[in-house]
Order: C-alpha cells, then structure tokens, then sequence
C-alpha cells in the first residue's frame, strides 16, 4: 500500500495553481459529459437507431484512442499550457458546430473534436498532478481531482437534461460551449504555463510504449482500469437509451446520471477514511464485485428510484477506483515516463470506449438491451480474480 497521505484522514487543501487545473478540468469535463448526453438524446430524437448512437459515441474516443500516448509523450516533452491551449479550442469547437448547424451529420465531426480535446486536457491534468506532487501528498492530489471530476460528471449529465427539457438540444450545445470557453480561459490567463515539463525536473528512461506494458505491475493496473472504465461509461452510454425505452423525461435521465455522479463525488470524499482501512488493491476488488452486481441487476429496474439506487451503488464503486489506479500507475511508472504510462492509460480505456458503444450497441438493436448489462456485468467479473489475488498479498 502506498503511505497515507491524509493526516487524520483529511485530504490536504490543495494549492493555488492546483485549483486552477482542477477548475480547467471541472469546466472541459462539463462540455464532455453534457454534450455526451445531449448528442445521445439528439440522435434519439432524430429516430436514430441504437447502433448509430452507439457509433457516435464511440466517436467520442476515437481519436483519443490513437493519440493518447502521443499526448502523453507531447506533454512529458513540452508541458501542459500549448496542449491544454489546443484541446480547449477544439472542445469549443465541437459543443458550438451543432448550435449552427442542426441535423445528425455534423455530430460526427462534433464528437471527435470534444473527445479529443477533453483526452488532452485529461491527459495533461492527470500528469502533471502526479509531477507536482510529492510521494506524501500524491494521493491527496489526486482525490482532489477526482472530487473535482465527480462535480462535473454530476452537472454535465444535469444540465444537459434540464436544457433539452425546458429549451432545445442547440441551446444545450450551447450552453457546454460556454463551459469549453471558460476552461479555456483558465489555460490562456491562468498560471499553467509556470509548470515546468517532466523531462526538465527528472531524467526520462528511454524505451517504448511495448516496455511498459512489458511490466507486470502495470500491466494489472492498466487491465483493472479499462474494466473499471468501461464500467463507467458505458452506463452513461446506455442509460440514455434504457431511459428512452421506458418513456423517461430527459430530466429524469440527467437526474439518474446525476446520482451516480453524487456517489462518485461521496466515495472520494470518504476516501481519505477508507484509505487508512483499504488497500488499493482491496479498494479496487470491491469496486469490480459491486460492478457486476450493479450491471447484473440494472437491466430490471423500471422505475426512476431503482433506477436511481442502483445508479449511486454502481457510482459508488467506479467513482472509489480513479485515484486509486492514479496513485498506483504514478508510484509504478520509471521515471520521466508518467505522462506516456497516463497516456497509454487513457489510449486503452478510450480503445474501450470505441469498441463497447459498437459491439452493445448492435447487440442492443437486435438482442435487447438486457443481454448489454449482463454481458458487461460478466465482462467486469473476469477481473475480480487478479484484483482479489492482489488485495490478498498486499
């Protein structure tokens, strides 16, 4: 286990310049996750079928997919403040290409320059708060950004369905278009460019990205991850559509997304507590057992407060494991190299954000939505073995 970093199981109040890039990464994750709900229900309300959501939303990850660790390596090499610059400008550019052109074609170009943008700063924030940070405060660092994640995953999803109920989906795009500007303006006239880049505080260990995945220990971080991922959004992927087959308002559906984000936002504040009891691997074991059972049952839920309920549990599980995996990779990483182990940590939960929307997503037009949950609850159970295997020597 990692050394504690909550005295008396408080997290530290984190600095200035760590505010800033946590607001960044509130306001570019509220773009995401807004316009990731209301693309779903635009396409919805355009009798799109399942297969094309599916599709749009694996835009969303697309690029991402093939370009995170490129990322990764941009930022260990030059910093945050160009990239971070760049990804706020293409984030803004998709939430605002469907406020003036309407119809389901440009939400093609739309999702790919929202997911790329948000991998960016996703990317970046995440290093560089594991390279701003010290072994005793890592942990703590990194909950703080998880909070701050947990904010905008419940806001997004919120906003979105109160805006498309009491206005129209251009007004939401619009709104995220806001957000995208304000994370914007934190990149230009923040204090970002005072972050100095890794290979300039500590020598970087040569080797490829093979090199990496050639390590065991990282290797079981990245697997538990993309499970533990996929968990995460493929909910936000097929709640929209489970909503919209049973007669759900927009609102009621940005509300169901909206307990899962509160559990996600609960766990991490509790987790300074659990951290003194828990490993992370025992975090991380527990979080995949309450996964399958959440996916397990969902698909028999009807009404909005089960719907609800089970929501949070299966919050309460994905929200415990980020920073937990975080930590980890960061303490596992060589040196000089955290940037590209983030990035291909991102690259291979977005080749699962692209590979699941696709495959459930015909797997729900032609064999029922309930065959996606269940497939999913038994894709999450076949990593309980190793987590547990490690929670049990650690």
């Amino acid at each position: 286990m990692l050394p504690n970093c909550f005295p008396d199981g408080l997290l530290v109040f984190p600095s200035f310049l760590l505010l800033q890039l946590i607001l960044l990464s509130v306001c570019a994750h509220i773009a995401l996750a807004g316009a990731r709900i209301t693309t779903s229900l635009y396409a919805l309300s355009l009798h799109a079928p399942e297969s094309t959501i599916g599709v749009l939303i694996a835009l969303f990850s697309l690029f991402p997919m093939l370009f995170g660790v490129t990322a990764g390596r941009l930022v260990d090499r030059i910093g945050i403040a160009t990239p971070v610059t760049c990804a706020c400008v293409a984030i803004t550019a998709g939430c605002a290409l469907p406020v003036f052109i309407s119809g389901l074609p440009v939400l093609y170009l739309a999702t790919l320059f929202i997911g790329t943008g948000f991998m960016v700063t996703q990317v970046a924030s995440q290093h560089t708060v594991g390279a701003m940070s010290t072994l005793e405060n890592r942990s703590s660092n990194f909950s703080w950004l998880a909070l701050g994640y947990s904010v905008s995953g419940f806001c997004g999803p919120v906003i979105a369905g109160f805006v498309i109920d009491h206005a129209r989906h251009r007004i939401s795009y619009l709104v995220f278009c806001g957000f995208a500007l304000a994370a914007l303006s934190v990149a230009v006239f923040g204090r970002l460019r005072t972050i100095q880049p890794a290979a300039h505080a500590q020598p970087r260990q040569k080797g490829g990205m093979l090199e990496l995945l050639r390590d065991a220990e990282l290797r079981r971080i990245y697997l538990i991850g993309i499970l533990l991922s996929g968990a995460w959004d493929l909910f936000t992927f097929v709640t929209p559509i489970h909503g919209s087959h049973l007669g759900l308002s927009a609102s009621a559906i940005g509300l169901i997304l909206g307990c899962f984000a509160v559990a996600t936002f609960s766990v991490r504040l509790a987790m300074p507590w659990i951290s003194r009891r828990c490993t992370e691997w025992q975090v991380l074991s527990g979080a995949l057992i309450l996964a399958v059972c959440c996916y397990a049952i969902f698909p028999f839920m009807r009404q909005p407060a089960a719907l609800m309920a089970v929501a949070a549990v299966l919050g309460l599980a994905v929200g415990s494991s980020q920073p937990n995996m975080l930590a980890l990779l960061h303490h596992c990483a060589p040196p000089g190299r955290a940037g590209e182990a983030v990035g291909i940590r991102v690259t291979m939960g977005n080749a699962g954000q692209v590979i699941l929307p696709l495959v459930f997503g015909a797997a729900g037009a032609t064999l029922g939505l309930p065959v996606v949950f269940l497939a999913m609850s038994a894709m999450i159970g076949s990593g309980v073995p190793i987590a547990w295997r490690k929670a049990s020597t650690k």
